[in-house]
């Protein structure tokens, strides 16, 4: 019996694996960083025997309450990611599993690579309105990638939609992965309209170097980037810096910043309610967006999020409020679940990267019903 983490976005410490009845794993630190709730591993072990593992040491974790009603992910072929149900007693989570094979993984939610990042890159720029742009390296000399799609004509609008600033919240990169490929289908018309009325920069992968290091929240020397904004720079945060750079130079219309929640079980929006320049006109294009997303799918709701920020009260180092103050635009953390959508849950998988990829499909659809209004 052994345990592995030794692959991209691995992330495990075994305590004890002598006795299968009783494995016992912590989850590390981001580097440099007091962040920890990410793991990601992989079981090798005799099949069709019962294992219970245990991880330790949760209180102290990221986000405790993320761990209550959470289900394990886990898959034999890297593809399909079911849930394991687990218990967590306040400090604890633990799980059975009966393997069918000999070699199982399992992770905090279904993995994004860093190889399927590069391929959904190149797939995207194979078609003819989209163009891929490395903006420069991060501090582990990885590449910040800028899709721009559609070309730039007068009165065409200009929308940012950035992923996975906080690398453990891999469904991000999912539901980019799901918009990405409806602005690539010629066929579709919604896509069609969109690009005729605005082009589109998006940033999949904010956080390649936490992401491969197997980090929840911080880059590789434990900055959180969304708590950059205000004054990043190539020492500390390269990867805000170069966005934000490219950003000045084009103007944002539209900005949608792409998370997921450890403790909410919902979709959700959060607002720029707080910034200082923060008036009727956002108010009223924030309802829009919100109604046009409720209509396109019962996915997402309003009802359950984030507390508002007080007016002016906002944290300006924060990527949508920032961008929201700077340009005065329609600017929204989008936030998707670890557990599950507790409006339509699944027992079998939970929230899950099928369903990011829709809901991706679906906010091209919310994007384009207030493009003539941003």
């Amino acid at each position: 019996m052994k345990i592995f983490s030794n692959f991209d976005s691995g992330s495990i410490e075994v305590v004890s694996i002598e006795n299968k009845d009783h494995i016992e794993l912590k989850i590390p630190n981001d580097n440099q960083s007091e962040f920890y709730q990410w793991f990601h591993f992989r079981l090798e072990t005799e099949a069709e025997q019962s294992h219970t593992i245990s991880l330790l040491d949760l209180k102290g974790s990221a986000y405790p309450e993320g761990w209550k009603g959470y289900d394990v992910v886990a898959s034999y072929d890297r593809e399909e990611w079911f849930r394991i149900p687990a218990e967590f007693d306040g400090d604890t989570l633990t799980f059975t599993v009966i393997p069918e094979r000999s070699s199982i993984y399992f992770a905090y939610f279904a993995p994004y690579t860093y190889d399927r990042h590069l391929d959904l890159l190149h797939m995207a720029q194979s078609a003819h309105h989209c163009q891929l742009e490395t903006l420069g390296q991060t501090l582990d000399g990885n590449d910040m990638s800028l899709l721009t799609f559609g070309e730039y004509e007068e009165g065409k609008k200009h929308i940012w939609l950035i992923a996975r600033q906080h690398p453990g919240e891999t469904m991000a990169e999912w539901f980019m992965e799901g918009l990405i490929q409806r602005l690539l289908d010629e066929d579709d018309v919604t896509a069609r309209a969109l690009l005729e009325n605005a082009v589109l920069y998006v940033v999949p992968n904010m956080n390649p170097d936490g992401g491969i290091r197997g980090h929840l929240r911080c880059n590789a020397i434990g900055v959180n980037l969304n708590r950059e904004w205000q004054t990043p720079s190539m020492e500390r945060s390269p990867e805000v810096f170069l966005v934000r750079e490219r950003m000045l130079e084009t103007g944002v219309d539209m900005f949608l910043d792409i998370h997921g929640d450890e403790a909410i079980p919902y979709n959700f929006a959060a607002g720029s309610e707080g910034i200082p320049s923060y008036d009727e006109r956002l108010a009223n294009l924030e309802n829009a967006f919100k109604q046009a997303l409720h209509t396109v799918t019962p996915e997402f709701q309003d009802e359950y999020g984030y507390d508002k920020d007080e007016p002016g009260k906002a944290n300006l180092t924060v990527g949508s409020n920032w961008v929201g103050e700077q340009f005065k635009c329609l600017s929204y953390t989008i936030e998707m679940p670890f557990k599950d959508n507790n409006d339509y849950p699944d027992p079998l998988y939970g929230w899950s990267p099928e369903r990011s990829v829709k809901f991706g499909h679906d906010m091209l659809a919310a994007t384009l019903a207030v493009v003539d209004k941003v």
